[in-house]
């Protein structure tokens, strides 16, 4: 099991230098939506080809005649937000342990917090899509338990188990590191067993 100390993650200062701009954004989601090869998003043809003045998208599908770009077939469809800006606002989004909220995004990528909010809400259905895929590993696992202290409870209310995590609820989340998919629940206990079928 990862502990937080311990995790080998990417820093802010990282992150810049792997995305100086636009086009380094815009080849790293290519690579990861078109890992075989660049294909049409719409009748999946690999008969493509680059436009010379990018307008109004870079690529042409030379069987179904029409443009498209990394974006056309995603939830980034629809915005006109710069690449660069959804990478740092999943990279936000996947190295906040208790959520990343819309203002905070809004402030750290300089957009409305309106804006921010629909971001969010894009980037939680792209994660959730392929929830039901597995894990291609390696995983990370970590738990933590939500709930009052013993101490803070009415005496009726107490459980008188001991200290620690009693009376509290586990929640166990994992993270694939080669795809960056992520997934929570809340389990009734966090043995191998159960942390192991998390991770599937």
């Amino acid at each position: 099991m990862a502990h937080r100390t311990h995790r080998n993650g990417i820093s802010v200062m990282q992150l810049a230098e792997m995305f100086p701009d636009e086009e380094a954004a815009r080849r790293w989601f290519e690579s990861r939506i078109w890992p075989d090869g660049r294909h049409c998003p719409r009748c999946k043809s690999t008969r493509t080809r680059e436009v010379k003045a990018a307008k109004p998208m870079p690529y042409w599908c030379t069987d179904c005649r029409k443009y498209f770009s990394v974006r056309v077939g995603t939830v980034m469809e629809a915005s006109r937000l710069p690449l660069r800006k959804w990478v740092y606002a999943i990279y936000l989004h996947m190295t906040s342990l208790k959520g990343v909220s819309s203002t905070k995004i809004a402030r750290d990528i300089d957009i409305h917090q309106s804006s921010a909010w629909h971001l969010l809400q894009r980037i939680r259905k792209a994660f959730d899509a392929g929830e039901d895929n597995l894990f291609g590993g390696p995983v990370e696992v970590d738990e933590t338990f939500v709930g009052g202290k013993e101490a803070n409870k009415h005496e009726s209310k107490k459980l008188h188990a001991g200290r620690g995590v009693v009376g509290k609820t586990a929640v166990v989340g994992a993270k694939d590191r080669a795809t960056g998919k992520i997934k929570a629940e809340v389990v009734e206990d966090t043995t191998a067993a159960t942390l192991h079928d998390l991770s599937r």
